[in-house]
Order: C-alpha cells, then sequence, then structure tokens
C-alpha cells in the first residue's frame, strides 16, 4: 500500500562532498513529495538511506564502517529499519556488494538516484505513488544552497577513480540550473554555490556557444532580486578564459572568490598527472586573476607524495604555495587509488615520506590562511547566518561573509544580538582566530 499517516519515516547520512549533500537533497524532496517524512536518528527510522563517498580507498572505508555502525544499531535497537546504500561506493563496487554487505537492503549508483522512491518503497514493501514530478525538488534550509551544473569528469587525472564513478562529463542545460537557482532564491536561499567536477567547461557538450561565463551572467540575473550572492567552485586552470574572467569581474553578483584546485606546479608531476601547466603558467594565471578582479580570494589543493614526486618536486610544490600566499589551501596525500593508472605507476612514495610531505604543506598553508583570515579584521561586511549556537554566555549567531565558502572555509561568530538562520546582516570584523573570524552586530543587528 502507499504511505499514509503516520508516514514512513528516512534517516539520512551524507559522506563525502557537496556534490552528495545536493544528491541527499534530491532524494529527501523526491521521498517528502511522495509522502514520507525524515528521521532525526535510527531509533525512530522506518528506513536509512546512506549517500557515500568513494573518492579515496578512506572514503570508501568510512562509509563501509558507516553503514555497518547503523546495521550494528539497528540489530542491538527494538525497530527493525532497513538501509539502502546510495551513491559512489554502489556505482564504484556495486556488482560485488551484495555479497559483501548483507546487512544492506539495497544499492543504489549515484546515476540510479532520481529512482529512490521506487527503491524505498520496494524496501518496505509499499505501493509507489502516483507523483507529479514538475519543478524543481529541493529541500535546502537554510540560506545557501550548493547547485550542480554538470556531472562526471572527462579529465581521467591519473590519480582519481572519479570518470569511473561517475562516467564522462556532461553539464545540466541552462534554463534548468536558472530555474532551480530563481526557485532556491523564492524559497529563502541567498547564496548560489555552483558546482561540478570541473565547471570551468560547463556547457562544451551542449552545442553552439554555451559557456560558464555566460551561464554566469544568466544566474546573476535570477539572484538579482533577491541580492544574492553567486561563487563558483572546481575551476581547473584552462578554465579561466578571457570571458569567465571578465564576467566574475563585472557580475556584481558573482564572488571574486576562485577555487583552482591545481595538485602540483612541477611540469614533470603534472604531466605524470594527466594535467597540463608548469610553475611559470601557473604564477602567471594567479597574477592575472589578482591584477584584474579587486578584492580577489583564492582557494587551492595541493597534493604530496605523487608516485615519482622527488624531494626537489616537493621543495617546488611548498616553495610555490609559500610564494602565492593562497588564502586557503587543502593538502591531500596521494592515494593509491585501485583502477587509476598512477597506481600502478613505478616509483610509490614511502607512506612515512609522504606523510611528512604532507604535514609540512599543512604547516605552510595554515600560517598563510591564518594571516590571510587576520587581513579582514577592521572590514564592514554582509554576513549569511548560517546556525544559532547556544554557550553559556548566551546565543552565539554563526555565519559566513563572501571571503567564505560554506561548508569549506571558517566562519563568523557574533556573541550577541538578533537574527534569524538565512538573514544577511550587517557586521564589523573586529578579531581572528586561524580561519575562524569574531564580529559584531552592526545598528543591533541590521538585516541586508
Amino acid at each position: 500500500m502507499a504511505p499514509t499517516n503516520p508516514s514512513p519515516r528516512v534517516l539520512y547520512i551524507t559522506l563525502g562532498c557537496a556534490k552528495n549533500e545536493v544528491d541527499t537533497d534530491r532524494m529527501r524532496a523526491l521521498l517528502r513529495s511522495s509522502g514520507f517524512d525524515e528521521a532525526d536518528t535510527p531509533d525512530n527510522a522506518d528506513v536509512a538511506i546512506v549517500n557515500t563517498c568513494s573518492f579515496l580507498a578512506s572514503a570508501t572505508e568510512e562509509s563501509v564502517e558507516a553503514t555497518l555502525d547503523l546495521a550494528e544499531g539497528r540489530a542491538e535497537g527494538v525497530r527493525s529499519c532497513p538501509i539502502v546504500m546510495c551513491g559512489c561506493v554502489p556505482s564504484r563496487y556495486g556488482d560485488d556488494l551484495p555479497g559483501e554487505l548483507p546487512e544492506v537492503a539495497a544499492f543504489v549508483k549515484a546515476e540510479d538516484e532520481d529512482g529512490i522512491v521506487d527503491v524505498v518503497c520496494g524496501v518496505l514493501g509499499l505501493d509507489v505513488p502516483a507523483v507529479d514530478g514538475g519543478g524543481t525538488l529541493r529541500t535546502v534550509e537554510g540560506a545557501s544552497a550548493f547547485v550542480k551544473i554538470s556531472e562526471g569528469c572527462d579529465r581521467f587525472c591519473t590519480f582519481c577513480a572519479i570518470p569511473y564513478i561517475r562516467g564522462r562529463y556532461y553539464s545540466r542545460p541552462a534554463d534548468e540550473i536558472v530555474r532551480e537557482v530563481r526557485d532556491l532564491m523564492e524559497g529563502g536561499v541567498r547564496e548560489v554555490v555552483l558546482i561540478g567536477q570541473d565547471t570551468g567547461i560547463w556547457g562544451s557538450d551542449l552545442g553552439g556557444d554555451q559557456t560558464l561565463a555566460k551561464l554566469l551572467v544568466q544566474v546573476a540575473e535570477s539572484v538579482r532580486p533577491y541580492d544574492g550572492w553567486v561563487r563558483v567552485l572546481y575551476l581547473q586552470p584552462e578554465g579561466m578564459t578571457d570571458e569567465l574572467i571578465a564576467a566574475i569581474r563585472d557580475t556584481p553578483e558573482v564572488l571574486p572568490y576562485i577555487d583552482i584546485p591545481i595538485q602540483h606546479c612541477s611540469e614533470r608531476v603534472l604531466k605524470a598527472m594527466n594535467r597540463s601547466g608548469d610553475p611559470r603558467q601557473l604564477h602567471e594565471l594567479f597574477a592575472r586573476l589578482r591584477s584584474e578582479i579587486p578584492g580577489m580570494v583564492l582557494r587551492t589543493t595541493g597534493m604530496a607524495g605523487f608516485p615519482g614526486e622527488t624531494d626537489e618536486e616537493a621543495d617546488e610544490l611548498y616553495d610555490f604555495i609559500e610564494a602565492e600566499e593562497f588564502d586557503y589551501t587543502s593538502v591531500f596525500a596521494y592515494s593509491q587509488e585501485e583502477g587509476t593508472a598512477a597506481a600502478k605507476m613505478d616509483g610509490q612514495v614511502d607512506e612515512d615520506v609522504k606523510l611528512e610531505r604532507t604535514q609540512r604543506l599543512i604547516d605552510l598553508v595554515e600560517e598563510l590562511g591564518f594571516s590571510a583570515t587576520a587581513k579582514h579584521v577592521g572590514e564592514r561586511v554582509k554576513v549569511i547566518i548560517d546556525g544559532i549556537e547556544e554557550t553559556e554566555s548566551g546565543a552565539e549567531l554563526i555565519g559566513h561573509a563572501w571571503f567564505q565558502a560554506p561548508d569549506c572555509d571558517g566562519a563568523v561568530h557574533i556573541a550577541s544580538g538578533e537574527a534569524a538562520v538565512g538573514d544577511v546582516v550587517t557586521v564589523d570584523l573586529v578579531d581572528s582566530f586561524c580561519y575562524e573570524m569574531v564580529g559584531e552586530l552592526v545598528d543591533d543587528g541590521e538585516v541586508a
């Protein structure tokens, strides 16, 4: 039979990146529109959905452990709560999983997640309800929302399993993206963060002259009536065209914040990664961005210990990051991922050496990042309120400014004042600690 009151309750557990958060949100919305409620703990759930990550071996292990922990807790409890595993782990290991994880009732690959209602109804023995699927289905709570503009990847970097997990690259149509952004804005969102595996080449597979720069202008037009922000992440160096730089510079709604994961700077290492570039080209790119886009904030990613990386090449990456003084840098130790070309390469770096090089980079980027954060002290900025935390001294507002990507960078902590989650308020930044900032509301919490 179809869900009736009391409605079946679904527990959602999401692991991995923001793209998985978007996928979970989509599944939540589909199930909600079909009459399902949301559970906040395993104890009151009728079914659990675990949306998994498999980008690294450690992420796969974490996903499996989370699933087994849930199964163990279910076995010890009173309620019977079947588990549905979704996302990257089923996409990468789907055929092998039923025998390996008998605790899981169903497996759903990333590309099949729009069929989640059928799967959950099948697991619970319910009829699939007839639902009007028109419109954008999102259940975002809060003032920031990630919006996927593409899926898959065609780069085939030798260290990365994403093309084998998520498939070949394809762009979402512009009208679909713009409609989703408009609906999110009407629902109270004030910042959209455009994401994908390779956002810079958006539109290249759609024909005509569609580009990310043109899409940014269209999205900006949709958020303009709401005084909204547009942020774009995961741009590869080659994607920074003249047109895109101009669009970011000349479109006020698009924040001057760019995430460009370089991974390395050594020309030889980049070639081995199946990537392009060299230190000179990368230095010139970042110099141009800072010169042409006022207030430019830059985030990047560096990888330590790629197969064959020498001490000299490790030093080269260290010196490059030190010279560029990025605002934010994520550092990863190379992981030998099954099925990737790099996993079979000679010259695998000793684990202790990898960890030493990684920690050395982390120490550097924290020093640079803390300093970059401190430079904003004294500024008056708009802050989006993301949450309210109860402390011994009272409620503390927690939000982020334009130079802080949600769920990526630090936050702004406001010890006193009144505002609701989703408000955009004016704040004086008075102090910093690590990547965090301390702010004071202006005019007793003026809402922007």
